[in-house]
């Protein structure tokens, strides 16, 4: 009985330290419900409830959570930056069609080329 008090609270001072430095480490901008500085209080006052209050409610949620470092905010260089370059509908740029046309009429050649090559093949007789 003793071991399972001691390791209930071994988990708890876990999760009150991870709750600590993730609200620390959070960006205020991202935060929900509270400003970020009363869950840093909330989460030292109350370990237990202001921890678990931090994951439920105060937590941002979304896959950006987890960048890899702080200035990367998930979006492509090429399109964070007004006027450096723009995402443009492939139908609207003729260089782009002209490409896929002639990569299309290449492959239809290579194929029949290799169907022929075949055919060609399959009608000579065996040499054995």
């Amino acid at each position: 009985m003793l071991f399972a008090d001691g390791g209930f609270a071994l988990v708890l001072l876990a999760l009150w330290v991870y709750c600590i430095f993730d609200v620390i480490t959070t960006d205020e901008s991202r935060v929900r419900n509270l400003p970020k500085g009363l869950w840093i209080v909330l989460v030292l006052i109350l370990p237990d409830i202001g921890s678990i209050l931090w994951l439920i409610a105060g937590r941002p949620t979304g896959a950006a959570r987890s960048l890899p470092y702080r200035g990367n905010t998930g979006i492509p260089a090429e399109y964070d930056r007004p006027g450096r370059a723009a995402a443009n509908n492939p139908d609207d740029d003729a260089a782009f069609l002209t490409g896929l046309r002639e990569r299309a009429e290449e492959q239809r050649k290579r194929a029949a080329e290799q169907a022929k090559r075949i055919r060609a093949a399959e009608d000579e007789p065996p040499t054995s």
